[in-house]
């Protein structure tokens, strides 16, 4: 696999960092959004999978990876509407989607927005709730502080250090293990002290994206969507707290509410669909290109 050639977007908030894989072609490029916490180098090992010379774009959403860090995470829409820029300097050329976890909450407002834009869906376990969960109002935005994940290590010596350390562990021990690599390299930068590495989405921020989940509804644009979709979901159940990955936390009535062509439980999966099954995904992928 050929390493990915790394651009910025500039934005009035701050620049977005984008990769891209091959060159644009008759086909449709393909659109790879990453989940929270995580970063567009995530998808080397699905990109490694499609055919070759497959036209790949994948994003870093702000406050990930090498893209501007703002205050806080609070607004998920906010997160869509930044990468408007990266879609409109396309120029009109044809996408295929792809979204996992809150990436496919972003994907979703963006097809709405742009419906143009996009040939094709693929919704992996998309962050999209029942939408009684998102009555009420809003209150003010919690302090990131307060939740679990604000809590992460943050300082490593090396990638290799974060890799043996989550090898083993949930829910990375389901992970395939040059995808964990990927997340390790990739997600690490050179620390703010000039000592060490320090993770490229910092726990506090990672945190307000877990807090304000459920702070704009995305159920204000579902019905707006008029694009062919795919969803992938993994079994619904029982979270054992706010840190298990264990089950989808997606509407079970998400497919039939927008439609989809095709709605699929990928029933020996975690949430993390893309990191346990590239390879699977990837085909997915290239039926739609």
């Amino acid at each position: 696999m050929s390493e990915p050639r790394e651009h910025l977007q500039e934005t009035p908030e701050g620049d977005i960092c984008w990769f891209e894989w091959g060159e644009r072609g008759e086909g449709a490029s393909l659109l790879l959004l990453h989940a929270t916490g995580f970063h567009a180098r995530l998808w080397d090992r699905v990109v490694a999978a499609l055919p070759p010379g497959t036209h790949v774009i994948a994003p870093d959403h702000r406050g990930h990876g090498r893209s501007h860090r703002p205050a806080t995470l609070a607004n998920w829409a906010a997160t869509s509407d930044a990468l408007l820029p990266l879609l409109d300097g396309l120029g009109g050329h044809p996408l295929v989607g792809c979204g996992h976890s809150m990436g496919a909450y972003v994907l979703t407002r963006l097809a709405s927005q742009r419906p143009a834009a996009f040939r094709h869906l693929v919704l992996i376990d998309p962050v999209i709730m029942d939408p009684a969960f998102y009555d009420g109002e809003a209150g003010p935005i919690p302090d990131p502080a307060d939740h679990p994940v604000a809590r992460r290590r943050n300082a490593w010596a090396s990638a290799e250090e974060m890799r043996a350390r989550f090898a083993d562990r949930p829910p990375y021990a389901r992970w395939d293990p040059e995808v964990l690599a990927d997340y390790c390299t990739y997600g690490l930068l050179p620390a703010a002290t000039g000592e060490g590495l320090e993770l490229a989405c910092p726990p506090v921020l990672e945190a307000s994206v877990y807090q304000n989940a459920l702070r704009t509804s995305p159920h204000e644009w579902l019905h707006y969507l008029d694009v062919p979709s795919t969803l992938v979901r993994a079994p619904t159940g029982e979270r054992g707290g706010p840190l298990d990955f264990s089950t989808s936390p997606t509407w079970t009535g998400l497919g039939p509410a927008i439609g989809a062509v095709r709605d699929e439980l990928w029933a020996e999966h975690s949430h993390f669909i893309p990191m346990e099954a590239p390879a699977r995904v990837a085909a997915l992928l290239a039926e739609h290109l």
